[in-house]
């Protein structure tokens, strides 16, 4: 097995490559509205790292979301493309799943990204790390109304703290995370689909009215 991960539902483009066993390559880059310039470049310098061409992959991995329009489709037509044309097995993860892999808390908590407009994306899970509600998004008075005791982790959960009870780290989605809820068969999968929850910003101007 070789597993192509990653996720661009945030501005962290994250990359990772798993041989079945463990992570042997990652690769990273940033920037809000460069998703379509920063993937492809990551996903080459983690396959160098990795000793593998393209023809070496069994699977491709991807975070759906939820996130902005325009990183979420770089991900996500990525991922059907690569599964397409090399015939390769997909799987489709929502990104805070990924997110909640990487907290190490007792009890239940919240993971939450930063969703812009003042809001957050979020979701609920149990101590065993399952979701157990969510994804949605909220503004982060309206998240802490419903949650007033859950700590909250993620970027999302940091840009609004005080509002919410942050904790841990302000982290994003991680690749070798998403590879490995993946290969350990831990992973919630979804259709790779984008999870938008709302419409974008930018929609065609309607047309006037004839006199």
């Amino acid at each position: 097995m070789l597993l192509l991960a990653f996720d661009t539902a945030t501005p962290a483009i994250t990359v990772a490559v798993h041989d079945g066993e463990r992570v042997v390559a990652e690769a990273y880059g940033e920037g809000a509205m460069a998703h379509g310039e920063l993937l492809a470049p990551a996903i080459r310098d983690a396959m160098a790292q990795a000793g593998a061409t393209m023809a070496d992959l069994t699977d491709v991995a991807v975070g759906v979301g939820p996130g902005p329009f325009t990183g979420l489709r770089v991900g996500v037509v990525t991922a059907l493309t690569l599964g397409s044309t090399l015939g390769l097995t997909t799987h489709g993860v929502c990104s805070l799943d990924i997110v909640a892999a990487d907290v190490q808390v007792e009890g239940e908590f919240l993971v939450a990204t930063d969703a812009r407009r003042k809001e957050v994306y979020w979701a609920r899970y149990g101590a065993d790390h399952v979701r157990l509600d969510g994804p949605h998004v909220l503004k982060p008075a309206d998240l802490a109304a419903q949650h007033p005791s859950l700590p909250a982790y993620g970027r999302g959960a940091h840009l609004y703290d005080g509002v919410l009870r942050a904790a841990g780290e302000a982290s994003d989605p991680r690749a070798a995370a998403l590879a490995d809820l993946v290969v350990s068969g831990r992973a919630v999968q979804v259709p790779l689909e984008p999870l938008y929850l709302r419409r974008p910003d930018a929609v065609p101007q309607a047309s006037s009215k004839r006199a």
